[in-house]
């Protein structure tokens, strides 16, 4: 299984929030770049970069952040947050990143989404399915739609689709545990989708759980920063 230990950025800082909520705000670290080469040096590989400026914009706005790890670190870089258009993928890619991770465009322009896949192909391109009550949510987390999400992965599966982020924003940030439930009928629902956990991850045991449930990956973030997680311990499972 793919371990990420997760980047989310406001005002150029590495931060987290709680359920999404861009109130409850925790600044860790000033230099992301700083943050992104502690988990290179501790044997990570991957890395989940979030520009929340950019889901709120509905635009990149951190574009220099993720440059500057692409460049000058080796981690595989996922990148998301207020992808909306064409242009906007190909700056992500251009800037260094692996994956680019579109969820609010999904829910809104699957034409677009779709034509996307067809020109940079579905290894590029990860379905963000971020849920509230079960129900997609878009805009940073602040507008919900009337989508099932299980439907929701199930259909862009059937449309060639691979991979899939899915976060249960109830769990996002509350050190709680992950949805396991909602990750076991995802995969019932959708079999051969490579699914990644988000949220809610806290002890090493959830981690070697999703592992054996069957997820593709598993997005690690604030159980690192307050020290629920050891980078040695996801290092070890790397």
């Amino acid at each position: 299984m793919r371990i990420i230990p997760a980047i989310d950025i406001i005002d150029g800082k590495c931060v987290r929030l709680s359920q999404g909520d861009y109130a409850l705000k925790t600044v860790y670290n000033e230099n992301p770049l700083e943050v992104a080469k502690m988990f290179e040096d501790a044997g990570i590989q991957h890395l989940h970069l979030v520009d929340l400026d950019g889901a709120k914009a509905r635009k990149i706005v951190n574009r220099s952040v993720l440059e500057a790890i692409a460049s000058q670190t080796s981690l595989k870089v996922d990148f998301g947050g207020g992808i909306s258009t064409e242009q906007q993928v190909r700056i992500a890619l251009e800037s260094g990143a692996v994956q680019v991770t579109c969820g609010s465009i999904a829910a809104k322009d699957p034409f677009a989404f779709l034509n996307w896949l067809e020109i940079f192909g579905n290894d590029r391109l990860i379905l963000g399915a971020d849920a509230k009550n079960r129900m997609i949510a878009v805009a940073g987390w602040e507008e919900s739609t009337e989508s099932n999400v299980i439907e929701f992965i199930q259909n862009y599966q059937s449309k060639g689709v691979g991979f899939c982020i899915c976060t249960d924003i109830a769990k996002d940030g509350m050190l709680q545990g992950p949805a396991f439930e909602l990750y076991q009928e995802i995969l019932a629902a959708c079999p051969g989708m490579n699914l990644i956990a988000s949220g809610g991850v806290t002890t090493i045991a959830d981690v070697d759980r999703l592992a054996a449930e069957g997820l593709e990956g598993a997005i690690v973030g604030k159980a690192i920063y307050e020290g629920r997680i050891t980078l040695l311990e996801l290092a070890a499972r790397c």
